[in-house]
């Protein structure tokens, strides 16, 4: 069994920063991608960034220059470091990752549950 257990959400004032975690824990192989996204009420779940093993991350433009994505490969474990943070950034924060469980013979995502971030003064 696999799971995802984001850490390192709660509040933060407008401007402050805030880094999340996200550990893949259980039977792995490798992973393959590991991603964010985000959810505010009402709205539909939003991609943020994501980061091949061994690549470069990859960004969503309203996050650009002010959120940082790396990994851990030893750790299996996924970091957001989050600066300059708006009111609008306000979420239930996910992380996924594109995995393969020991023993496995394909990849297959799995999420984590979030963990909420509030900007708010």
């Amino acid at each position: 069994q696999v799971q995802l257990v984001e850490s390192g959400g709660g509040l933060v004032q407008p401007g402050g920063p805030l880094r999340l975690s996200c550990a893949a824990l259980g039977s792995i192989r490798s992973i393959s991608v590991m991603g964010w996204y985000r959810q505010a009420p009402g709205l539909q779940r939003e991609w943020i960034g994501d980061i091949k093993r061994g690549g470069s991350p990859n960004y969503a433009d309203s996050v650009k220059g002010r959120f940082t994505i790396s990994r851990d490969d030893a750790k299996n474990t996924i970091y957001l470091q989050m600066n300059a943070l708006k009111p609008e950034d306000t979420a239930v924060y996910y992380c996924n990752a594109d995995l393969l469980l020991s023993g496995g013979a394909v990849y297959s995502y799995y999420w984590g549950r979030g963990t909420q971030v509030t900007v708010s003064s």
